[in-house]
């Protein structure tokens, strides 16, 4: 992983894949799961979450706006 450049050490997600995002959600997940760590790391991995969980929506969003407009196009005469 990247650095942002931001100073807040997340990595750069912009870049990633769909498949990229949702591999390091499951490990944040099972990080937040397992239960062995302090709150202020379980805060953390919770905001990392979210903003993996965003980005990957928004790579589903545009796939199916793609989607979406493939079969419009595809249904004109």
């Amino acid at each position: 992983m990247t650095d942002s450049g931001h100073g807040d050490g997340a990595p750069d997600d912009a870049g990633r894949t769909f498949e990229e995002l949702i591999g390091e959600l499951e490990v944040v997940t099972e990080q937040l799961a397992g239960g062995q760590v302090g709150i202020e790391q379980a805060a953390e991995l919770y905001e990392r979450a979210e903003r993996l969980h965003r980005l990957a929506r928004g790579r589903l969003d545009a796939v199916q706006a793609r989607v979406d407009q493939v079969a419009g196009d595809a249904g004109s005469p």
